[in-house]
């Protein structure tokens, strides 16, 4: 099986991820906010390992070591900051009514284009190889579950119909495909390697910039425990996963 196989069924499997939306419906919101700050933490950790463990060491390896690779970190951790300037959106983990004016629209169409953006790396990975492929996916799909129990809740809690709310979301999620797919149709013209330092750029932001914040202020020494020790798991998971293809 070819890289596209790989590619065409990751994507898939990630958008599923916005299906667990469901979960908020059979969830009051104080069990909703126990289970996802741990999960927001959990999946900060799949990032930062992911990033500095696995895609920056895959570049560097793969090219001469230059500025250029890290100026591709500095491209993808950009991006995000510009989509969050510009379109006013950042990962949504807080249950919904944490959210008193929801801007439905604009989180369906800036989580598109997030997406679409992890097409692009999820892709790229794969056409190195199956192994750095799956440790991306791994680490993209660890924080896609907060995010979409978030949007689903975000969209519901906007005055949206529970099963609208579902399939916008999926669809949504879905931009990942075309993403994947057209970085698998220009690699044959393209080198694209440098999305390797660009998606770890864009994992480095969403940890640091919109995950971290949300689980750093917690008063009880207990849940900041909790939340240290659920980051380090996803460094950890991201780190076994490496050891386990090697």
């Amino acid at each position: 099986m070819g890289a596209l196989f790989w590619i065409v069924v990751s994507s898939v499997g990630m958008s599923l991820i916005a299906l667990i939306g469901l979960l908020t419906l059979a969830l009051n919101e104080d069990q909703l906010r126990k289970l996802l700050l741990p999960l927001v933490a959990f999946s900060a950790g799949s990032l930062i390992g992911g990033s500095f463990l696995h895609l920056i060491p895959e570049a560097l390896a793969r090219s001469d070591v230059s500025v250029g690779i890290f100026l591709w970190i500095i491209a993808g951790f950009s991006i995000f900051f510009l989509m969050e300037q510009f379109l006013n959106w950042h990962h949504h983990h807080a249950v919904a009514s944490d959210h008193k004016k929801p801007v439905t629209y604009m989180i369906l169409i800036a989580d598109g284009l997030h997406n679409f953006i992890g097409g692009l790396a999820i892709a790229s990975s794969f056409l190195v190889s199956i192994e750095v492929g799956a440790i991306t996916w791994i680490a993209a799909a660890a924080h896609e579950i907060p995010q979409e129990l978030g949007d689903f809740g975000i969209l519901v809690h906007g005055g949206w119909e529970k099963y609208r709310a579902l399939l916008m979301n999926f669809i949504s999620a879905s931009m990942i495909l075309p993403g994947g797919l057209i970085t698998y149709f220009l690699s044959s013209e393209l080198d694209t390697t440098f999305l390797l330092p660009f998606a770890a750029g864009n994992f480095i932001y969403i940890a640091a910039s919109d995950l971290i914040p949300e689980v750093k202020h917690e008063e009880r020494l207990s849940k900041n425990l909790i939340h240290f020790a659920a980051f380090t798991a996803g460094v950890l998971v991201i780190l076994a996963t490496k050891w386990f293809f090697e």
